[in-house]
């Protein structure tokens, strides 16, 4: 795909939805880290239902840490690997009261260090919480990159590298909810909405629906 159909790709969709924003509930970057690492293998709404009763008692690193896994397990228990994914989270909030202060890092290394955070996440946490202009592959946005060719890639990774190269840097900030968007609800994975798909005429999916 050309540059000129990116661009006009990532127009209309900041025409439709100028201020996209991610599903997950939270109001700090502690919060939204928490959310996302048990966002893995989940959806948003489910996280959002455990987190709705979570956050209002314990929102903090000292908080989180101070329920222990048993504690911050009733919480969670309705989300998919709940045992690991509580596990990783009471480790990843001792580790930002012993060396981050309680405040969640600014930065790649250090966010990857902590239990339960990989590339995504901390892609995740640095776009959003912080407006750092980063690429959160996830499935969603492997299969719109692909299917449309804005950046074909074997791997989430050559996805990830491509969609920096080629999305216009007025778009980097927001482009990562867009995609996903786009994926959780036209461009889904068993059958795309095609007909109803704002980018119809750019998009260069070779089986495109037609009902």
């Amino acid at each position: 795909m050309n540059q000129k159909l990116t661009t006009e790709i990532f127009s209309r969709w900041q025409a439709a939805n100028p201020k996209p924003e991610t599903e997950l509930n939270y109001s700090s970057p502690f919060e939204l880290l928490i959310s996302v690492i048990l966002s893995a293998q989940a959806t948003d709404i489910g996280v959002n239902k455990a987190t709705d009763k979570l956050y209002p008692v314990a929102n903090t690193p000292e908080q989180i840490a101070a329920l222990g896994v048993k504690g911050l397990s009733q919480y969670i228990k309705t989300i998919g690997l709940y045992n690991t994914k509580a596990k990783n989270v009471i480790k990843t909030c001792q580790m930002l009261v012993e060396q981050h202060g309680s405040e969640v890092p600014e930065d790649r290394e250090a966010l990857e260090a902590l239990p339960g955070v990989g590339r995504k996440t901390a892609n995740v946490v640095l776009n959003t919480a912080f407006g750092h202009p980063t690429m959160a592959v996830d499935t969603h946005i492997f299969r719109v990159s692909n299917r449309t060719r804005i950046a074909p890639g074997k791997n989430v990774v050559e996805v990830e590298k491509r969609l920096l190269q080629v999305i216009p840097e007025e778009f980097m900030i927001d482009a990562h909810h867009w995609l996903i968007l786009h994926g959780r609800y036209t461009c889904m994975a068993r059958k795309p909405n095609c007909p109803k798909c704002s980018i119809n005429d750019l998009c260069e999916y070779k089986d495109k629906t037609t009902d």
